[in-house]
């Protein structure tokens, strides 16, 4: 990791390529580690549902359907949304990324769709390390 120094703090370059890669595991592990003690998963769910509430709110306003304040955020709804899904989850040790791909892989066969997830991400992998291949 590369750093520069910058007056007296060190900023630390890469970061912003890090957080856009996110994984469940680790949003997982943080929100286990928030969330060890005092929450429940009802608890959890009803904050859940409030959020996809405000998720319906926001797209009336952004649809027509209801007046618009200006200040709905699409964006900030569903990460709330997405927050409170993968805390029931990681409160209850499912392994999201596991999950994923096995629901995935039942749905693309019920479904007759190709590529499953799994396969996509084989041949995306592939495809990125050429590129990468090719940066270097």
């Amino acid at each position: 990791m590369k750093f520069r120094l910058v007056g007296k703090s060190i900023l630390i370059r890469k970061v912003r390529i890090y957080m856009t890669q996110l994984t469940f595991h680790e949003l997982q592990s943080y929100l286990a580690l928030k969330y060890k003690e005092g929450r429940t998963s009802s608890a959890l769910f009803m904050k859940l549902v409030e959020e996809i509430g405000e998720v319906a709110e926001v797209l009336n306003q952004l649809e027509g359907r209801k007046e618009n304040t200006g200040n709905a955020s699409l964006e900030k709804e569903l990460v709330d949304v997405i927050h409170y899904a993968v805390a029931i989850a990681s409160i209850n040790e499912i392994d999201l990324t596991s999950a994923i791909l096995k629901k995935d892989k039942q749905a693309a066969m019920k479904y007759n769709q190709s590529p499953n997830l799994e396969e996509y991400l084989v041949v995306h992998n592939k495809e990125d390390q050429i590129k990468d291949s090719f940066a270097e």
